[in-house]
């Protein structure tokens, strides 16, 4: 096997490891409980529609018998859903081996969080950041844990403007896409950096799907249509956040996506973002304005 020939069949034994995979019912998500599922873990099926969820999880059980899944409600444009979904986790569990920030929404009409922020803004980067402020203590004090999250080549045409963070001045949906996935990036980065700095061994590793076929696409026409040409199947697009999540060469702040031609398709390796999404100046104050908007206060 050639360092790019990484596929599900590589990941090792997950038995012991409790895992929560947010955005699970469908696409890169399921696909990502799935596969650890069957090899093994507790997984978490964290979704905001359990009428979709729960038949995705007997999908599970059925191709892997006494898999243990288990769904758990969770509304990442409703802080407050965020809050009780943390709550309830604890009182069943007492470590978090993965915690995959999988979902995500792209593209829609302009619309608001819960808490009134831009839907995409809020739901891709301030509600995993809520999420994962509101589990750190578990994720810390688990051994070989990790924090996953998941970006998109959509980051290259991000911008943080943080004097319009949820497009009062005017909605670009592309636009507010790309900083909502630049977000998840530096997010990422400033987490490993605060970790490495607190002495913590728990990973904060970044990944992306390439151009993969899911629900997210359903307000982009063009999109769909080019899908025939160039996507690759969910499964595949679902092996960069496996890798991040479970593969020993992994670092801190390592960023993983496909290796084929443009990052649009292929097995996993590890990639390079942008410029912009290294920036620490521009990482710590978007954790202090994250920690101010959700309420959530990291205590690493």
């Amino acid at each position: 096997m050639s360092k790019h020939d990484w596929s599900a069949e590589a990941l090792g034994d997950q038995s012991g490891r409790i895992a929560i995979v947010t955005g699970s019912n469908s696409g890169i998500g399921f696909e990502t409980a799935r596969v650890l599922a069957g090899k093994g873990a507790t997984v978490q099926m964290a979704c905001r529609n359990l009428e979709k969820a729960n038949p995705k999880a007997d999908e599970i059980r059925a191709a892997h018998p006494g898999a243990d899944v288990e769904v758990m409600q969770l509304d990442l444009s409703d802080l407050r859903s965020v809050q009780r979904f943390a709550d309830a986790f604890r009182a069943k569990h007492s470590r978090l081996d993965l915690l995959i920030n999988n979902a995500g929404i792209m593209v829609p009409p302009y619309g608001k969080t819960a808490q009134g922020f831009e839907t995409q803004f809020g739901v891709n980067h301030l509600g995993h950041f809520a999420l994962t402020g509101s589990l750190l203590d578990l994720i810390t004090s688990t051994p070989d844990a990790r924090v996953v999250t998941v970006s998109s080549v959509a980051h290259l045409m991000g911008r943080i403007d943080f004097s319009d963070l949820n497009w009062e001045n005017g909605y670009k949906a592309q636009a507010a896409y790309g900083q909502s996935k630049l977000a998840n990036l530096l997010f990422t980065y400033e987490l490993q950096r605060r970790l490495a700095a607190a002495g913590k061994a728990t990973l904060a590793v970044a990944a992306h799907p390439g151009w993969t076929e899911t629900n997210l696409q359903a307000h982009t026409k063009a999109v769909r249509f080019m899908n025939r040409f160039f996507a690759q199947n969910a499964l595949m697009g679902a092996l960069p956040t496996l890798y991040a999540a479970t593969d020993p060469s992994v670092q801190g702040a390592e960023y993983v996506g496909p290796s084929g031609f443009m990052e649009m398709n292929g097995p996993p390796k590890k990639v390079k973002s942008n410029k912009r999404s290294h920036d620490r100046n521009v990482a710590a104050r978007l954790w202090n304005v994250s920690e101010e908007l959700t309420g959530v206060h990291f205590q690493i």
